[in-house]
């Protein structure tokens, strides 16, 4: 399996509110995104990611049945920790992270996922989104009470419904599914999805490239559309099976 990041400022903000995390030595990878004035996301950020590199060790000796749990308590204990610390300095005060991590193993992939960052699969030319945006804009198209269209450009899209840190417990989506060889896993931050749609995205995943190429492409777009906001993302390639990544 092979890994490829980027991880840029933007051309607006002063400081990246995002983190990330690649550890192929457990096959675990996560991105985050974090909020709050000051500079209060960028903690609440790497608070989560560290949460996750601190228990990954633990993925050592759980079976791939137990990864799902150790999903679900693993980010609620990075809740709390984010929540905890929150009330720590005034500066933190209502601080708050996106956070979507990914494990791989046994031709399977745990996903948990709290927020608006996202996680693509890329498999037989085609691109699926699994993840579901937790924001007031998405609830209210799948309520129905607003088209798609409407919602990509409404001035609220921002405004989550569901964040880390936010309060002392919160839910938190955990799922898998089976992967396969050449899937390719993408997990990023709405610096990216906010100035590139799915359609484009695949357009470019379909031209011929190396990986390390579609990232740049992607980055180059984002730049030259003014990235207002820090984007991340972090590609995993399912090229063969190694270290029981399939």
């Amino acid at each position: 399996m092979k890994t490829i990041s980027i991880y840029e400022t933007g051309c607006v903000r002063k400081n990246n509110e995002d983190s990330f995390l690649i550890l192929p030595e457990f096959n675990l990878f996560a991105v985050a995104d974090g909020m709050g004035g000051h500079n209060a996301g960028e903690i609440a950020s790497a608070l989560a990611i560290e949460e996750l590199r601190k228990k990954a060790p633990e993925l050592n000796f759980i079976d791939t049945e137990g990864i799902q749990n150790w999903m679900q308590e693993t980010i609620s204990e990075a809740n709390r920790e984010v929540f905890e610390a929150s009330f720590r300095d005034k500066q933190t005060e209502g601080m708050g992270t996106t956070l979507t991590a990914l494990v791989i193993r046994d031709k399977k992939a745990v996903i948990g996922h709290v927020g608006d960052s996202r996680i693509y699969l890329w498999r037989d030319s085609a691109i699926s989104l699994l993840s579901e945006d937790h924001s007031m804009v998405n609830e209210l198209v799948r309520l129905g009470q607003l088209t798609e269209e409407k919602a990509r450009n409404h001035p609220h899209k921002n405004v989550l419904s569901r964040a880390l840190g936010v309060d002392r417990t919160t839910t938190i989506d955990c799922y898998q599914l089976e992967v396969q060889e050449d899937d390719v896993l993408l997990l990023c931050t709405d610096g990216l999805t906010n100035m590139i749609d799915d359609e484009e995205m695949a357009s470019e995943f379909s031209v011929p490239g190396t990986w390390e190429d579609h990232l740049e492409n992607l980055k180059k777009i984002v730049i030259q559309r003014g990235a207002p906001d820090n984007f991340t993302a972090v590609c995993c390639v399912l090229e063969r099976c190694e270290n029981n990544a399939l």
